[in-house]
């Protein structure tokens, strides 16, 4: 009957919304609020690839997919009309940081239409001006083995 009359929205299997009326038709839930329901669960990182660009380091490309870090779902879903890339990870920061999306970078750099040379070369060039402290313990409980290996140097 609330789905008939358009008063809830089916987004996927068991996930429901109620949809906000604006001047231009009926606007999306948030994502943070989506992914919340759909884990079921309030711990987790909602990043993208996009937010490299954030870092000033000659990333370019534009992505539509949405990284969620979680520790219980993996794999892609969609939810309404948006592709979240469910990752399991034991540790994540609770909000963004510079030095996490730094290490992030490097972790998931084989997945990204970028020139991989000239983003590491960046990527280390942008760490010798970052607060040292803070990357050191970031790449530490964040890093890949591959991203210890490139962030060596610096340690």
């Amino acid at each position: 009957m609330l789905l008939e009359d358009g008063t809830l929205k089916k987004l996927s299997q068991g996930l429901y919304y109620y949809p906000k009326i604006t001047a231009f038709g009926d606007s999306p839930p948030k994502e943070d609020q989506l992914v919340r329901s759909f884990l079921k669960d309030d711990r987790f990182l909602l990043t993208s690839p996009n937010t490299y660009n954030r870092l000033g380091i000659g990333t370019t490309q534009l992505y539509n997919k949405r990284t969620v870090y979680n520790h219980k779902r993996h794999g892609e879903f969609k939810l309404g009309t948006r592709i979240f890339d469910f990752r399991m990870k034991a540790h994540f920061p609770k909000q963004l940081t510079p030095e996490f999306l730094l290490v992030d970078l490097v972790n998931n750099l084989d997945a990204l239409g970028e020139d991989k040379q000239l983003i590491l070369k960046n990527v280390l060039d942008k760490a010798k001006n970052m607060n040292t402290k803070k990357l050191i313990k970031s790449i530490s409980a964040y890093g890949s083995i591959k991203a210890k290996k490139v962030f060596e140097p610096l340690l």
